[in-house]
């Protein structure tokens, strides 16, 4: 590809990891390089095993572990920054034909890394790298940035009948 894309997939819906992480799969079986920054979580979920599988695919975590249900401590904030220049570092070093910076709209919700921040991430891919950002509360004066924009609206979710996430199907 001589031109990579950015995408955004955001929204309240299930799904944007996931459609990511389809991306990531068509990718790395036609030998394309890949690397995934996991903003937010630390925990180690179904997806994180194809780096075990794989030899072109990096998995990086910044996350200690998934707070959504609590407020993010110190060590999440420094474990987003740090996350924030690993990105960086891989959006400039041109060794990757796929980026996935999955959750980094969660980041910016909580004000681990700044809207100035993202589109410096942006701004710094080289020109033919695929970039792919995922999370909720994507502000939409990104989306200007972005060359592919998805909103997952939730419709209904089995979770507000009490199912929690099931291993293989939800994480």
């Amino acid at each position: 590809m001589s031109k990579g894309y950015t995408h955004i997939y955001t929204g309240n819906g299930k799904g944007k990891t996931t459609a990511a992480f389809g991306v990531v799969l068509r990718s790395i079986m036609i030998d394309k390089k890949v690397y995934v920054g996991q903003f937010i979580k630390g925990m180690k979920y179904s997806e994180t095993k194809l780096e075990n599988t794989f030899t072109n695919l990096k998995i990086e975590q910044y996350g200690v572990e998934c707070f959504i249900d609590s407020e993010p401590l110190e060590d999440d904030f420094k474990r987003a920054l740090l996350g924030y220049n690993y990105a960086l570092n891989a959006l400039k070093s041109c060794k990757f034909d796929l980026i996935v910076l999955d959750e980094i709209f969660i980041a910016y919700f909580y004000k681990m890394i700044s809207k100035d921040q993202i589109i410096n991430l942006i701004e710094s891919k080289c020109q033919s790298t695929e970039l792919i950002l995922t999370g909720r509360y994507c502000p939409k004066e990104l989306y200007e940035f972005a060359d592919l924009v998805t909103e997952m609206t939730e419709v209904k979710h089995y979770y507000s009948e009490g199912v929690l996430s099931r291993e293989g199907i939800d994480c």
